[in-house]
């Protein structure tokens, strides 16, 4: 059976976030041109850019935060690639909460035994591909087409109305992926409460408004940073609505 032998460092320019140099942790890519950065470090920078690392261009002249999203073919690939990389990420975020006191979120727990391994990896920084691993890769994506993201770190969310123009939720608490996105909560929340479109709701932390794209892990991170489960979110109508 033919094998092909790649070196790593052959493909370090293109699994390596351009502001850390170091690999892809949280990937995140810009939708406007398709760069990707550790969320982290994209994060930071956009606080005071507004604009692409990379090509420079203009990702939003206001809002750039709101039109970036997390890459997790990416980030699979990445974790793939680079042996122990993921382990080592979950033994550095299991420090990091141990030493806040604060409780470990679900899949840092150490439940990484359920990643495969699909390439051969070897101290000189080679990596033996086959046809074994195209059969793999694909086996993998059927599984995680099934798992419905289970796996997942898990977020606990507590959805609270603010209007009186809506009624509350019947179950206002409930846990779902950390890579959900808002926007997924807007349908969550309409299809409860029967509107005709999710696109008329707006859905806050801390009374600022999230951008549809951005992730519960992220809001976690950049709204809610330090405070204690669950999240808690306000829906109400869009304020055009209002």
């Amino acid at each position: 059976m033919l094998t092909r032998k790649i070196k790593l460092w052959d493909i370090n320019a293109h699994i390596t976030c351009h502001l850390c140099n170091g690999y892809l942790i949280d990937a995140t890519t810009v939708t406007e041109c398709l760069h990707t950065f550790c969320r982290s470090c994209l994060v930071k920078y956009l606080e005071e850019n507004n604009t692409c690392p990379t090509c420079r261009i203009v990702i939003h002249q206001s809002h750039p935060l709101q039109y970036i999203g997390h890459d997790r073919t990416m980030q699979d690939i990445v974790y793939k690639l680079v042996p122990g990389l993921q382990e080592a990420e979950i033994r550095k975020q299991r420090e990091f909460y141990h030493k806040l006191g604060m409780d470990v979120p679900g899949d840092i727990k150490g439940e990484t035994a359920s990643s495969k391994q699909f390439l051969d990896s070897h101290p000189n920084g080679e990596i033996k591909t086959d046809d074994n691993f195209h059969r793999g890769t694909l086996e993998e994506k059927q599984e995680e087409g099934n798992d419905y993201h289970r796996s997942d770190e898990q977020v606990s969310i507590c959805l609270e109305c603010n209007s009186s123009k809506l009624r509350g939720l019947k179950r206002k608490w409930i846990r779902c992926s950390a890579q959900a996105t808002v926007l997924h909560l807007k349908k969550f929340i309409a299809k409860k409460l029967k509107l005709s479109s999710f696109n008329e709701l707006d859905i806050l932390c801390n009374e600022e408004i999230l951008g549809k794209d951005h992730t519960l892990k992220f809001v976690v991170v950049t709204r809610w940073r330090f405070k204690k489960a669950p999240l808690l979110l306000h829906y109400r109508p869009k304020m055009d609505l209002l």
